[in-house]
């Protein structure tokens, strides 16, 4: 059930005149009261046919006229607007009903709280099967105006209750980070000129798609101009950017002005002051030998940029806001092929990105610098690192959901495992053909018996699963391509095992391949290679030239998680 309150008016008849109508579409049938602040004597034009809009209207104003007349301030913004909806699934609901659910949201509001006499006067008029719309005028029978701070909270939380109550769908609880939904207003625009989206959902999606690009808010700015947005800048006297709205090409209002709507009402990280906080953190220096050991594509250095562990929920908001950004930067260079799939991802997790934790936005610098640096890349990624990336995204979009749901976000809970949904189903599409590839090269029987063993001894208890996982013969090739570089597989193993529990994974075998080949790739000592090496040309020499293969595989790496991972 959606409860929306909204903005105040002054022109209570008017209002009746549209919920006593027949709507903008003819779509009001049999409009009539429900409940009301006092039935009895209340005339209802839809039922009584000598009853008019206008002897309603002055009685549900009567106090704001008395109001006006004792006071020198007149009081213009009286008018209270709540329709409320169920959802298109649940039961008919009987005019008894939904009275009852009228009194308990003016209740819960501070419309008419129980047992007060002097409450606000009100109304809940029905006009169709499955919503009614309460009117209400906030001014008291006492002359004194109701407490309605907070009253979105009150009136949501009073919904969820009645959900319950009647055994209707349950909604999850807000907490006031969601966008604004489009208005009805907003949507019979869009279908008149045939638009997929409304504006601020068009406008949204735009923003969003430009952030990966901006390194600041004028240049976030400059590039929405250059996209063909209209951009309207808010500047102080020194020039400085005190705000910005921005405006759909083609929506104008009656005069044939540009619409413009601010950022902050687009959506609530959108905001001035919230894009600067995101794109304007300071870098802090790069160690000469971090810069070394840095990977040469920006495809790889997104992918070390997800290893980084977080110690305390303001660093886990910052990354996950930064890892949405990431998303769309991967989303915009992939391949077209995976670009439906990716770019669903990335909207469905812009609402796991907006949380009431503060971010930390200095500690993700690393993962938005990978974000913007694949944004500018011009080529596109080859498969090995996207499949690197698509795998580290996966388990880092699986992490920010589980930190989601410790924290109780419900919502952004949901929208991380929608993008989740999205991510798998690319990283299955660009992982298939390596393990194939893998499988094909696949060690001679004696030696994947021998990498079995290693598997028992490194990883008892989830040995039958990972030797009976169809991507056991990919596994058995990355081992054997990691000892033949000097690596010992039982070690790999062990490692592996204890950056991620395997209870979990669905396919040990392939989440091992994963692990392995990111910890494969790191350099060993010359003795311990020398060692290793010495090892399995003794291997290869009892089993058969030809054992293992010289080749590597060409799996990329993927991202290193700590055993219960916090992002």
């Amino acid at each position: 059930m959606i409860a929306a309150i909204k903005p105040a008016g002054s022109n209570t008849r008017g209002l009746l005149a549209y919920l006593y109508g027949p709507g903008r579409h003819d779509e009001h049938t049999d409009p009539h009261l429900v409940a009301g602040f006092a039935m009895l004597g209340m005339p209802d034009p839809g039922r009584d046919q000598d009853a008019t809009l206008t002897q309603l209207a002055r009685h549900l104003d009567e106090p704001v006229r008395l109001r006006n007349s004792e006071f020198g301030k007149k009081v213009t913004d009286h008018v209270w607007h709540c329709p409320v909806r169920t959802a298109p699934e649940d039961r008919h609901l009987s005019d008894a009903e939904w009275a009852d659910i009228a009194r308990r949201i003016v209740e819960a509001a501070g419309i008419a709280p129980t047992g007060d006499d002097l409450g606000c006067r009100w109304i809940a008029v029905r006009h169709a099967d499955d919503h009614i719309h309460i009117l209400a005028t906030t001014v008291r029978e006492d002359g004194r105006r109701p407490k309605l701070h907070d009253s979105g909270i009150r009136v949501g939380d009073a919904c969820r209750q009645i959900e319950k109550d009647y055994g209707l769908r349950r909604l999850k609880k807000g907490d006031r980070t969601a966008t604004r939904r489009p208005t009805q207003a907003e949507m019979h625009k869009a279908q008149r000129l045939g638009w997929q989206q409304t504006s601020r959902e068009w406008l949204q999606d735009r923003i969003r798609a430009a952030i990966p690009h901006a390194s600041s808010a004028e240049e976030l700015l400059a590039y929405l101009q250059a996209d063909g947005i209209a951009v309207k800048p808010r500047r102080g006297p020194s020039g400085d950017l005190l705000g910005y709205a921005v405006g759909r090409p083609g929506d104008l209002d009656k005069d044939g002005e540009q619409i413009f709507h601010p950022g902050g009402k687009i959506a609530p990280d959108l905001s001035l002051p919230k894009l600067q906080a995101r794109l304007e953190t300071t870098v802090p220096e790069e160690h000469p030998t971090a810069r070394r050991n840095r990977p040469t594509t920006p495809w790889h250095q997104a992918t070390d940029a997800l290893h980084t562990n977080m110690d305390d929920d303001t660093h886990a908001q910052a990354h996950i806001t930064a890892l949405g950004e990431l998303l769309e930067a991967t989303a915009q260079k992939a391949p077209a092929h995976l670009q439906a799939e990716l770019r669903a991802a990335s909207k469905a997790f812009a609402r796991a990105q907006r949380s009431q934790i503060r971010a930390e936005n200095q500690a993700a610098h690393t993962l938005r610098k990978a974000a913007r640096d694949i944004a500018h890349t011009a080529t596109g990624p080859d498969g090995s690192a996207l499949a690197a990336l698509l795998t580290a995204l996966v388990w880092a979009t699986i992490v920010a959901a589980r930190w989601h749901e410790a924290k109780h976000h419900a919502h952004q809970t949901e929208a991380a495992h929608q993008a989740l949904h999205h991510l798998k189903t690319a990283a299955d599409h660009v992982l298939a053909p390596v393990l194939g590839t893998l499988a094909a090269r696949q060690p001679n029987e004696q030696a994947r018996r021998t990498l079995a063993h290693d598997v028992r001894a490194a990883i008892p208890d989830h040995a039958d699963r990972i030797l009976t996982d169809p991507a056991w013969l990919a596994l058995a090739t990355v081992l054997a391509d990691a000892e033949a570089r000097g690596h010992q597989p039982h070690r790999l193993l062990k490692e592996a095992a204890a950056q991620r529990e395997l209870t979990t994974a669905c396919q040990p075998a392939r989440v091992l391949i994963t692990r392995i080949q990111h910890t494969s790739r790191n350099p060993i000592p010359n003795r311990r290679a020398q060692a290793a090496r010495r090892r399995t040309t003794t291997r290869i020499s009892a089993i058969g030239i030809g054992a293992y293969p010289t080749q590597p595989a060409t799996l990329p790496d993927t991202v290193v998680l700590a055993n219960r991972p916090r992002l």
